[in-house]
């Protein structure tokens, strides 16, 4: 199994790809995590990926798996990656 491409890698192949220097390249990839971050409670959406979204988990009850002991867990805001049809059919082969 391949490792996952690093930050440096990602944009290296921007650059290459754009041709862009490498510099311009971290600095798209830094602007995109940064509008993610801002955005993501409204959702946000990188076309043919998927997109980020806030989603409100219930309180429910819980079991410590080290005592075994049922525990009430609170409810909570959690960020979600919904991978696009796209992504799915691309990486997965289309059915």
């Amino acid at each position: 199994m391949s490792k996952a491409l690093t930050k440096s890698q990602i944009a290296s192949a921007i650059a290459e790809k754009a041709e862009l220097s490498k510099k311009q390249a971290v600095a798209i990839l830094e602007i995109i995590a940064a509008l993610a971050y801002k955005n993501a409670k409204n959702s946000f959406t990188l076309p043919g990926l998927g997109k980020l979204v806030l989603v409100h988990r219930k309180a429910r009850l819980g079991r410590n798996p080290a005592t075994g002991e049922t525990i009430q867990i609170k409810a909570k805001k959690v960020v979600k990656f919904r991978v696009a049809k796209a992504a799915k059919d691309a990486i997965l082969g289309a059915k």
